[in-house]
């Protein structure tokens, strides 16, 4: 009896101290955490001049996210290489589709990719083979990628801006989010 009681003590501590340790690691990874921000990195911006306008800023050279003129934000971070992204592509194609129909003055929502380790001619490749109707962002040397914990691909954060005008993140996830659907309804409302 006395050994189960001690068993299950320290049973009980190893769970806490591994859920606390978890926790500690998540928290320092840079992992974008729901109710957090996202870090101010500046980005290339895209050469196509319709794809400037499209996130709305101009003839900048470069941008950040908490600049994209819109009021919720879906950041993609994707890797030419990665199966996974291979596979979702056309889901996160519709998504955009369906968000392009749905955006209205005071409820807008864009999208762009992030390419993990990509460089401009692999993201080229990418958005060419699987017809990405939205901004891809190369990050060749993985400055992102590892600001932001080195997250699995894909990976979608998404950034709502408040009253105040401060992006807030509002869903921060590995892997596919399903039914482009319903993920609307999740980010947007009906």
């Amino acid at each position: 009896m006395r050994r189960l009681k001690t068993f299950s003590t320290l049973f009980f501590v190893s769970v806490l101290l591994g859920t606390c340790v978890a926790g500690w690691v998540h928290a320092a990874s840079g992992m974008p955490d729901v109710g957090g921000t996202f870090p101010s990195i500046t980005l290339e911006a895209p050469k196509d001049a319709a794809m400037r306008a499209y996130l709305g800023i101009g003839e900048a050279q470069t941008f950040t996210v908490n600049q994209v003129d819109a009021d919720v934000v879906v950041v993609e971070i994707f890797s030419m290489y990665c199966p996974y992204c291979q596979r979702e592509a056309p889901v996160v194609n519709a998504f955009y589709e369906l968000a392009q129909k749905k955006n209205r003055p005071g409820k807008t929502l864009k999208i762009l990719g992030i390419g993990a380790g990509n460089t401009a001619f692999e993201v080229d490749v990418f958005g060419k083979k699987y017809k990405v109707p939205f901004p891809l962002i190369p990050d060749g040397n993985y400055v992102v990628h590892k600001t932001l914990g080195q997250v699995r691909t894909p990976y979608f954060i998404v950034l709502q801006r408040g009253p105040n005008g401060k992006r807030t993140v509002v869903c921060s996830q590995a892997g596919s989010f399903g039914s482009p659907e319903d993920f609307y309804r999740r980010l947007m409302g009906p």
